[in-house]
């Protein structure tokens, strides 16, 4: 339908189809996206080019025996590295709006120290965070955020910090890997109600009542996710537990996920941390 307004016809229309594979990106392009074109003198199509990224661009170029020939023309990007920092008043997601972070940096940040803070329970009011991320450019306009490359999170007077490596993960200053065998939390902050309450309130028993495990509330559907590596051992039901799931991990500790709406889980399979 472009081409025909354009009063193209359908052979060129086809002959543009069969310029490559790089042509067939143009069977992606979405409403609100658009193509130039250009043409001869007779009206007949010279050349194409979608820009279907803000970096890369698809060109399609008539050459001298009249055929397309397709190619891709990526712009240079620019990384600069910028910083932010934040206090926490009532959760870290209201900090890092705060920060002006955006929702994808904010939960990348938390994941930099999800072995070592559990930010659903043991955040509270003056904790602080500072963080170095990528912004990046191409012919000098803001076109996203980049990677974290380093972080700090005081909690309760403790500092952590990490520091991204060309593998991609982050490790101390001093190099060890901020990657341990367990997470601190097995369900994610941004589903938790009830921050800054180190005595937890029995929902049920309506009192503070001692707990061997950790309560989370939230909200039916919350997805809950293995702490460690492991293999199931248990996938089931009783009136205590509710839906449950046990899972053993190979340093022989078991850990416990009881009150489950559904379980997503069978006995015997194996897990991946997370």
């Amino acid at each position: 339908m472009i081409f025909k307004r354009a009063g193209l016809s359908p052979q060129e229309t086809y002959k543009v189809s069969r310029a490559g594979k790089l042509a067939k990106k143009l069977l992606k392009i979405m409403p609100g996206q658009s193509l130039d074109l250009v043409l001869d003198e007779q009206g007949k199509l010279a050349e194409l080019y979608y820009a279907y990224s803000p970096i890369d661009t698809l060109q399609i170029i008539k050459d001298d025996k009249q055929n397309f020939i397709s190619s891709l023309d990526t712009k240079t990007v620019d990384t600069r590295v910028n910083y932010a920092q934040g206090e926490i008043k009532n959760s870290l997601w209201h900090a890092g709006r705060d920060a002006k972070l955006t929702d994808n940096q904010i939960m990348s940040l938390a994941n930099v120290f999800s072995w070592d803070i559990d930010f659903a329970l043991e955040l509270r009011a003056g904790d602080s965070f500072y963080v170095m991320f990528e912004e990046q450019y191409v012919d000098g306009e803001f076109i996203g955020h980049g990677d974290i490359v380093a972080a700090q999170f005081i909690n309760q007077g403790d500092a952590y910090t990490g520091i991204r490596y060309s593998d991609g993960n982050f490790y101390t200053p001093e190099g060890r890997s901020m990657r341990k065998s367990f997470l601190r939390a097995p369900v994610n902050f941004k589903y938790i109600s009830s921050n800054f309450n180190p005595k937890r309130f029995h929902p049920i028993q309506k009192r503070v009542k001692p707990h061997n495990g950790t309560d989370y509330r939230a909200n039916t559907g919350t997805p809950v996710v293995a702490a460690g590596d492991g293999k199931v051992t248990h996938s089931t039901y009783n009136k205590y537990n509710g839906n449950y799931v046990f899972i053993q991990h190979s340093s022989g500790i078991v850990t416990k996920y009881l009150h489950f709406s559904k379980r997503a889980v069978k006995k015997g399979q194996r897990v991946k941390q997370g």
